[in-house]
């Protein structure tokens, strides 16, 4: 079975989120089952674009709407990632250092999709899922099904990943014609709520349509910023599939990046060598307790109220624990993320950017990882801080509920269930009497890194799903 994967991220070639993370690893794993899985993403101007190989492959002229522009497709040279990477360059659009954030987003990708098809439409064997991820790629299926121009693949089966309803890429009505010619009776398939919304377009001329854990898919029924009503009734085609890890990337015993490599057996000794050299960094005392928040500073992974929580916890336990932070976003929550330094020296720090070599170094050298988040529809940081023996102190939201039981209830995380100061600062507390308590703190961290979050499983679920669509 031939797998075509369309995404706006695919790590490491582009990476802002956890999106880029799992189409980066779910095609590898795919691959190993005996099928071929493909990724095609956008020309960014990136360092690791930059500096691999790739092959043109195809080049064309193409349109969205009166504008014209020439594409070439170019082909990964080496398969280094484990499947092939193709990417679409058109020049002026794709080929900018940042995947998101111009006033043209909806240009770019509009063209991106079109000059997509353009180049599989001509194929002379046609794939057999064309797999969609997000918004930003969710004009594929309509146009499959419906557009004159690509009647060649108008039976090719598209399934639809929703990685965050949240974001779902409205336009106004007046931009229609940037789409290929189509019965225009057909219009009602994309829009919602006076705009065309790619997202909600997507939901409704997908085949199947999934999203990253059972209990997001739940959750959007009551919580999809306006789509609820829709998901509802598309609910007999839907269906939640548990995101994995990579854990040839994830992978606390050969990680490049850490300062010491370290297994079960060397649970301990490895964990004091990469906290310690963490500390060592951020002028955090490496003898006490290291709690930590990786991610998006924005109000739905709950950052606009860290700082606040930051100043309760070190009001209550600044003898106790140390705070680390690597994070980005809302400007104000930097602001006052960094303000905290000025009162807590050598009990707390902050990193304002993203690093990817931190980030490993924090998840093996913390103790904890908190992640308040009033949405999360998988989450993948409490999936790397289980493998690398971290505990996740997490609301029990999306996917956190799936994957992280509480010590309480027999488990080897702490829960909390609001996003709020009071409660996090509750969880930091239990996190505080497990710490002290060597015996049961060493238990939990011993079955943490023995969980399978492998892709494994959840390759084989994607292709059972697309095996029914055959």
């Amino acid at each position: 079975m031939e797998i075509i994967h369309i995404s706006a991220e695919c790590y490491p070639a582009a990476k802002v989120g956890g999106l880029a993370d799992v189409v980066g690893a779910l095609p590898k794993y795919q691959n190993k089952t005996g099928h071929i899985a493909k990724v095609v993403i956008p020309a960014y101007d990136t360092k690791f674009i930059r500096e691999s190989e790739f092959e043109v492959t195809y080049d064309a002229w193409s349109n969205y709407g009166n504008n014209h522009f020439k594409y070439r497709v170019l082909k990964e040279k080496t398969n280094k990632l484990g499947f092939d990477l193709y990417l679409v360059h058109i020049q002026g659009l794709t080929d900018r250092p940042n995947v998101y954030g111009y006033e043209d987003d909806t240009e770019r990708f509009v063209a991106f999709q079109i000059a997509t098809l353009d180049w599989i439409a001509q194929w002379e064997h046609r794939p057999d899922i064309v797999h969609c991820h997000d918004h930003h790629t969710g004009l594929v299926p309509f146009m499959v099904s419906n557009c004159l121009k690509y009647q060649a693949i108008s039976k090719v089966p598209t399934v639809l990943t929703i990685h965050n309803a949240q974001y779902q890429g409205q336009f106004g009505w007046n931009k229609l014609y940037y789409l290929p010619a189509f019965d225009l009776w057909k219009g009602g398939l994309l829009g919602w709520e006076d705009a065309i919304n790619p997202l909600a377009s997507a939901i409704k001329c997908a085949w199947r349509v999934t999203t990253v854990s059972p209990s997001y898919m739940e959750e959007m029924m009551y919580n999809a910023r306006g789509l609820e009503s829709l998901l509802r009734e598309e609910r007999w085609k839907s269906v939640g599939i548990l995101n994995g890890i990579d854990t040839e990337v994830w992978n606390p015993e050969t990680d490049p990046m850490l300062s010491k490599n370290y297994n079960l057996k060397t649970l301990e000794s490895g964990k004091t060598a990469n906290k310690k050299a963490l500390c060592d960094v951020f002028q955090l005392d490496s003898s006490k307790p290291l709690f930590t928040f990786i991610g998006r500073l924005v109000d739905e992974k709950g950052a606009d109220l860290l700082p606040d929580i930051f100043y309760t916890a070190l009001q209550q336990h600044g003898d106790d624990i140390n705070i680390l932070i690597l994070g980005s976003g809302d400007t104000w929550v930097e602001g006052r993320l960094n303000q905290i330094k000025d009162y807590y020296s050598g009990k707390y720090n902050a990193y304002i950017g993203y690093n990817e070599q931190v980030s490993h170094e924090m998840y093996a050298g913390a103790d904890f990882l908190l992640m308040p988040s009033r949405v999360e529809p998988c989450g993948l940081n409490q999936l790397y801080a289980l493998r690398y023996g971290t505990v996740p102190v997490v609301r029990r939201v999306g996917g956190l509920r799936d994957t992280v039981i509480d010590i309480g209830d027999g488990g080897f995380g702490i829960c909390h269930d609001q996003t709020s100061v009071w409660d996090v600062t509750q969880a930091i507390s239990r996190a505080l009497a497990l710490y002290k308590d060597k015996k049961a703190f060493k238990a939990v961290r011993k079955t943490m890194m023995k969980i399978d979050h492998s892709w494994d499983q959840a390759a084989k679920n994607y292709i059972e799903l697309y095996q029914i669509l055959k």
